[in-house]
């Protein structure tokens, strides 16, 4: 049996709602689910409260929230970027519920994860991270990852052929917005200049926050996600991101079939039952 219980809490002078997912044996480490998207704290066909439910069940404390401005959280809503004080006071919350609970991995798909690299380094109560799917979007990189992943995708694909013969397709429009990528890729347009020179900034930002972070993490990985692979794409081009996803420390799964959200069931079970294994093994 497992005890559900809803809370508020205080964040920068906004009141913010969660939910506690407690086993009825004590635990020391729980997981803390970051909310991504921007998302409310169910996530998509209930993919957060789902998962909350299953390490629960497994013995493993959850918690899940809404942060300032979404959901049923108050205040203005900032961006991934600034939640800092979001999590600070989630894990507040999540330790001051939870009997025995120690410490907690944080777990984040899309720009959550983002926002996790962020912040991990500054709490010494997180002992580990679950990275899904990482935001590290760029006009540039993103343009580049569909010319390689999409449209290649796209010329062996049989409906598209089909849409061809049968006048289904907007062949002029879909010949202009390829060219558009071309362009967005190649960066000869001037405000594309700093991001060519920098390479992927967002991206070296969270490969210094994860360098600090210097613990654990795991990261879970789409194979039908354009995200997946322009973070892929990004980690490949950078030798800070070489070296962190060499790292003893860092583990990795590949789930081939699956979309942005792993919205079937025997996916969103695959990334619960790795989380559970990740988790209980830390202190192996």
């Amino acid at each position: 049996m497992t005890r559900e219980i809803p809370l508020t809490f205080e964040c920068a002078g906004a009141s913010l709602v969660g939910m506690a997912h407690l086993p009825d044996a004590p635990a020391a480490r729980g997981v803390l689910i970051v909310v991504g998207g921007p998302q409310y704290r169910t996530g998509s066909h209930r993919q957060f409260l789902l998962l909350a439910r299953a390490l629960a069940d497994a013995g493993i404390p959850a918690f899940r929230f809404d942060y300032r401005g979404l959901g049923d959280s108050g205040g203005a809503f900032a961006g991934f970027e600034s939640i800092d004080d979001d999590i600070r006071a989630a894990t507040d919350a999540f330790l001051a519920t939870a009997p025995g609970l120690k410490d907690v991995v944080l777990w984040g798909l899309c720009d959550a994860a983002s926002a996790i690299l962020f912040y991990g380094a500054h709490d010494p109560r997180v002992a580990g991270a679950v990275l899904l799917n990482p935001w590290v979007r760029s006009e540039t990189g993103y343009a580049k990852t569909q010319l390689k992943h999409y449209y290649v995708q796209r010329l062996v694909s049989r409906e598209f052929w089909r849409k061809i013969a049968d006048g289904r397709l907007d062949i002029a429009g879909s010949v202009a917005s390829f060219f558009g990528t071309v362009r967005t890729a190649s960066g000869r347009r001037p405000d594309r200049n700093a991001e060519r020179e920098s390479g992927n900034p967002l991206a070296e930002r969270m490969a210094d926050g994860l360098r600090r972070f210097a613990r654990p993490a795991l990261l879970i990985m789409s194979g039908r996600d354009l995200t997946a692979r322009e973070f892929d794409e990004a980690a490949a081009a950078s030798p800070a991101w070489r070296a962190l996803c060499a790292a003893p420390t860092f583990s990795r799964c590949d789930l081939k079939p699956a979309d942005h959200t792993f919205s079937r069931r025997d996916w969103r079970d695959r990334v619960a039952a790795w989380t559970t294994d990740w988790v209980r093994a830390l202190d192996d």
